[in-house]
């Protein structure tokens, strides 16, 4: 069967996923409440500026948003029986994995352009947009494919428990990313661990987008956050290939 083909059939997914999925609890409290009221704890009562707020309120909001429910939607679609008959369909597993990741990248980047708008309401003056939106564009299509990854395995069908375990590996992220401390700012061995995380980079790319400045060039921030975004991808695909079996079963 023919790559378009394929293609259309991960774009139709991609639209059930966001139909079916985007308005359950999870999303709204993971994706949306969930950091800003991270954000929120780390600020009240230190004087920081929005302009200072504003490279780890972008990285936040595209990662929290583009993970939101990628990790949960192949065991919902697991427990409903809706699986079974994708699988049944002739379409392969790499295009239903596709259409998980375009849902979780529509969902993250369009809610994402919220609090850039009101930011540059508040006076944040974002100097290189471009980079900002190819960083964003770049940003949440690496993080939905890491939220696909984070479902593989284990092959249940129980999401509370496929969500407990990628908030171990989400969470941890966040604050080895640069959102609450510059990397700059950090010893030596944090900034090695801290260039671990595609966050980083993200972040790193905000930064610039109203400093002018960076810890990384933007070529490299653009690079790795596509070559993660294509191993991620990758990874998944032959994740869910080996376990997809169990997961049925």
């Amino acid at each position: 069967m023919s790559m378009q083909k394929q293609l259309r059939r991960s774009v139709v997914i991609a639209k059930k996923d966001v139909w079916i999925y985007y308005s359950k609890g999870p999303v709204i409290v993971f994706g949306l409440l969930f950091p800003l009221f991270l954000l929120l704890a780390f600020t009240i009562g230190r004087n920081v500026t929005i302009d200072e707020l504003f490279p780890g309120l972008m990285g936040m909001a595209v990662f929290f948003t583009s993970t939101a429910v990628g990790p949960a939607i192949l065991p919902w679609e697991a427990r409903s029986r809706t699986l079974e008959r994708l699988v049944c369909l002739p379409v392969a597993v790499w295009a239903i994995l596709f259409g998980d990741v375009l849902a979780s990248f529509a969902f993250g980047l369009a809610i994402s352009i919220v609090p850039l708008i009101v930011s540059v309401a508040m006076g944040v003056e974002v100097e290189h947009l471009l980079v900002l939106g190819v960083g964003m564009v770049l940003a949440a299509f690496c993080f939905a494919s890491l939220s696909i990854l984070l479902s593989a395995y284990p092959p249940t069908d129980v999401p509370a428990t496929v969500m407990m375990l990628s908030s171990m590996v989400r969470f941890p992220l966040v604050f080895i990313s640069g959102i609450f401390v510059p990397v700059e700012g950090l010893p030596d061995w944090a900034r090695a661990v801290s260039s671990i995380s595609p966050l980083t980079y993200f972040t790193d790319l905000a930064r610039y987008s109203t400093t002018g400045e960076s810890f990384y060039s933007i070529h490299i921030d653009l690079v790795v956050l596509a070559l993660y975004a294509a191993l991620f991808l990758l990874v998944s695909v032959r994740l869910h290939e080996r376990y997809l079996p169990e997961r049925l079963s």
